[in-house]
């Protein structure tokens, strides 16, 4: 567990190139998240006139407003929904969700650091970490965002004291280790005085790291997804059956991790059938190789049996089918999840009977310690789980391959989502 406070060496490098990073806020109730988000936007310039002329009120603009556009939230003062916003920089690009804070948006704040390779918690200096706090770390631990900045926010309410920064970051720190992030960027900031967020501040002489922006701009990206193996989820089969090509066959979708390329050897899951990668189209132009994120149609050289929900991936590079497997979960239903109770698993494009086999233990947020004799999950609970499924799933480890190594809980009943998971251990399919 690491504490960076200044900026390495490898850090100031910065990228070499105009890259673009996804990141997310979080944090409580009232911690500044929508207004850090303003006032980012804002001293980078990346706001435009007509824009900032709309949300000041009495001279001086509500940064909040910028991201908080939603009638509810104008009126109460808080954020309810996820507000992505886009803008850059000379050194790099950026798409940022702003996520709600209130326990009873958790599940917003699941699908804003979904994506993120960069969260950042927010905690008010005057309250320090508080248990909503110590959620938002274990979903950045549970998603496994790969950078984790705590800014320690409203220090001008606190006089700058660097006793007050230097104990909520020994706190959270704790909190941390214990969830096995790997690393924290901790920086104290005004997000409403402007505080180094975007510019270093005379109030903070005592701090030497980077300010928020500085740490954005040249935080190392991820490693390239590109690298990782390559699936493909099959969303649709195209067989125009025109009389320029009666035989045509190929199958649609978005290739979730690695490259495709033509002359692959290829196998359909969960039917194990091999074949040949002989064509890639990418909106309308052949190409002899596609890569993710794209979107794809893909030829075989076998008029083998492939249909929505399968899974084309490299013979080489198989992800395990199984039929058992255990999954961190985070519920976001109002009703528990219990153990024995049926439910449908939609795993990329598939979706498969399953029932909950058992109900392995429940995280407490008071001291990070898993409780074994829960026996339920009940709404924003981070749990420990084991599914069953009626069907054979292509499931590969989060770590490895996210795109399929994620999933959701749906209720069979009425479509609810229940839960949002990752894959841990899978047991081999039995036949």
């Amino acid at each position: 567990m690491t504490i960076i406070a200044e900026q390495s060496p490898e850090l100031s490098a910065g990228p070499t190139e105009t890259t673009l990073l996804r990141l997310a806020t979080a944090g409580s109730v009232d911690d500044g998240k929508s207004t850090l988000v303003g006032r980012l936007l804002h001293d980078s310039k990346s706001v435009l006139s007509d824009q900032l002329e709309s949300i000041s009120r009495t001279g001086t603009p509500d940064l909040a407003l910028l991201t908080d556009g939603l009638r509810a939230e104008r009126e109460q003062g808080i954020t309810i929904d996820v507000a992505y916003r886009y803008f850059a920089t000379p050194r790099r690009r950026f798409i940022l969700a702003d996520t709600p804070g209130h326990v009873q948006y958790t599940r917003n704040m699941v699908t804003g650091a979904s994506t993120a390779e960069l969260t950042i918690i927010l905690v008010d200096a005057r309250n320090g970490v508080v248990e909503q706090t110590r959620r938002h770390a274990a979903i950045a631990a549970l998603l496994r965002v790969p950078h984790v900045v705590l800014a320690v926010n409203k220090m001008d309410l606190v006089d700058y004291q660097e006793s007050v920064f230097a104990a909520i970051t020994d706190e959270f720190t704790a909190c941390a280790r214990g969830l096995d992030i790997p690393a924290v960027t901790a920086i104290p900031i005004s997000a409403l005085a402007g505080d180094n967020v975007v510019e270093p501040s005379a109030n903070l002489d005592w701090y030497a790291g980077p300010t928020v922006l500085e740490h954005l701009e040249t935080v190392r990206v991820a490693p390239d997804p590109h690298h990782d193996p390559a699936r493909l989820p099959v969303q649709y089969v195209i067989r125009p059956q025109t009389p320029e090509r009666p035989d045509f066959r190929a199958y649609a979708g978005k290739i979730t991790s690695g490259v495709l390329r033509v002359g692959d050897e290829v196998t359909v899951l969960p039917a194990g059938l091999t074949s040949t990668v002989t064509g890639i189209d990418i909106l309308g132009v052949e190409a002899e190789q596609a890569r993710s994120p794209q979107s794809v149609a893909v030829s075989l050289s076998d008029a083998v049996d492939v249909a929505r929900g399968d899974i084309i991936a490299p013979t080489a590079e198989l992800p395990s089918l199984t039929r058992q497997f255990e999954a961190t979960v985070c519920h976001v239903a109002d009703q528990p999840l219990r153990e024995g109770d049926r439910v449908l698993v939609k795993h990329t494009t598939r979706t498969v009977r399953a029932v909950v086999r058992e109900i392995r233990s429940r995280l407490s947020l008071a001291d990070l310690s898993q409780d074994e004799e829960a026996g339920e999950l009940t709404a924003n609970d981070i749990g420990r789980i084991l599914v069953r499924t009626a069907e054979d799933l292509p499931l590969d480890d989060y770590n490895t391959c996210p795109g399929t190594g994620s999933f959701l809980l749906i209720d069979p009943a009425d479509g609810t989502t229940l839960s949002a998971g990752i894959a841990g251990a899978a047991e081999p399919a039995e036949h």
